[in-house]
C-alpha cells in the first residue's frame, strides 16, 4: 500500500489537506451507528450528508459495527493492536468517562471503541502506531502524521 492511514470509527469531517494526501496520507471513514444512533441512514445517505455538509472527500466504507459480535474485522484488529487506555484528564475526557461509566461501570476494562471519532494511525508497513480517542482532534495529531510522511 505504501500509504500512511488514519482510520476513523465514524464519518464526517477531519482536517486532511490534499497536500498530505499527495504525500501518501489517506483518511478512511467507517460509518457506525453503535454510538447514540448517530448514523441511522443508508450508506448512500451518509455519504451524501458528509460530502454536502462537511466537505468529506476521503473514502467512506460501508456502515458497519465496530464493537460486539458483528464487529468489522478491521476494528477487531485495530483495537487488539491498540486497546483503550482512557480519555485523559481534559474536561471532555472527564465528561466521556462519566457518561460511559454511568452506562457500564466496567467500560474501560475492554479494548473496544468507546465512541465516534476514535482514530487509528497506521504506518506504511501496516503497523498501528497510535490510537486517539474522540477527545483528540485531527489537528492535534498532524505532527505525528507528518513525522510518518
Amino acid at each position: 500500500m505504501n500509504k500512511i492511514l488514519t482510520i476513523l470509527a465514524t464519518i464526517c469531517a477531519i482536517a486532511c489537506t490534499s497536500s498530505k494526501t499527495t504525500k501518501g496520507f489517506v483518511v478512511i471513514g467507517f460509518p457506525c451507528d453503535q454510538f447514540g444512533h448517530q448514523e441511522p441512514g443508508t450508506n448512500a445517505e451518509i455519504e451524501e450528508f458528509c460530502r454536502l455538509n462537511h466537505g468529506v472527500t476521503f473514502p467512506l466504507m460501508a456502515k458497519s459495527d465496530v464493537n460486539g459480535e458483528n464487529a468489522n474485522e478491521v476494528f477487531k484488529w485495530l483495537y487488539s493492536e491498540k486497546p483503550f487506555t482512557g480519555f485523559g484528564d481534559s474536561e471532555t475526557g472527564k465528561f466521556m468517562d462519566g457518561m460511559l461509566s454511568k452506562a457500564n461501570p466496567d467500560y474501560a476494562s475492554n479494548p473496544d471503541i468507546k465512541w465516534n471519532f476514535t482514530k487509528f494511525l497506521i504506518d506504511r508497513n501496516g503497523r498501528v502506531v497510535a490510537r486517539y480517542e474522540p477527545v483528540v482532534t485531527p489537528e492535534q495529531i498532524v505532527t505525528e502524521i507528518e513525522a510518518l510522511l
